[in-house]
């Protein structure tokens, strides 16, 4: 992670779970973290968890990634405020549990690809213009998800609805990534993270408690460290992480 130290990243939504965890680790490894989310006071919050001297190095920032003109108004003033950015986590997420066949779950359909497509690609798109810029050696994650592989949920969990079609998609949108930046010239790397179940948020304790084996958030974060310290020569493209015995 030397080459990273004192450059900036960007954690999209870094209020809680695995975007706290991955914007508290950034920090220790030496770099200059800005945490977007909706919630901001919850990524101050998160500074309390840091040492003195590097509290200063997260930074938060009020953003809703389903908003396009809100990720471009916030990744140009990250831009100019911090000399550029050098890495990007994009993992901000959101789960509705409803039903396809449903007629009265068009809203929550849209929330979903809103936040986890759009919001992912027009994310990299605006950081991309950073990267670009200043010409550095850069790197995008995608943090995406085991139901982005074809692998279905437990049979008690809710409805997924559009949540896995929307990790598909960013399976899919990881390759167009990787291909784009090689046709830029530009030597950034792109890699989708897929973990099993984490426990977090997303779903109620019953449901943890209904599969019995998962992954902490802090075991995805240490996944993004490793990935980020790969040699320039080296790029994961996808890496795929369980807890033991999961049987998803």
């Amino acid at each position: 992670m030397d080459q990273w130290k004192n450059r900036t990243a960007v954690v999209t939504g870094a209020s809680s779970g695995i975007g706290a965890a991955i914007a508290k680790d950034l920090v220790k490894a030496g770099m200059i973290v800005i945490g977007l989310a909706r919630r901001v006071e919850q990524v101050e919050a998160l500074k309390k968890d840091l040492h003195a001297n590097l509290q200063g190095n997260l930074h938060a920032v009020k953003c809703d990634v389903s908003i396009e003109e809100e990720i471009v108004k916030v990744f140009t003033s990250i831009d100019e405020k911090f000399n550029g950015i050098d890495v990007l986590i994009n993992n901000a997420g959101i789960f509705r549990e409803t039903e396809l066949i449903k007629a009265d779950n068009s809203t929550a359909m849209r929330e979903v690809i809103d936040t986890n497509v759009m919001g992912l690609v027009f994310s990299t798109r605006e950081a991309y213009k950073s990267m670009a810029k200043h010409g550095r050696n850069s790197h995008v994650v995608h943090i995406n998800s085991i139901a982005g592989h074809g692998i279905p949920f437990h049979a008690g969990m809710p409805s997924t609805n559009i949540y896995n079609p929307s990790k598909y998609a960013v399976t899919s949108i990881t390759e167009i990534h990787r291909q784009e930046f090689i046709r830029s010239k530009h030597h950034i790397k792109v890699t989708s993270i897929s973990p099993g179940v984490v426990k977090t948020e997303l779903f109620s304790d019953e449901i943890f408690e209904m599969i019995g084996t998962y992954l902490e958030s802090e075991d995805v974060s240490q996944s993004v460290l490793h990935v980020l310290g790969t040699p320039p020569h080296v790029q994961i493209h996808e890496l795929t992480i369980k807890p033991f015995g999961e049987a998803l």
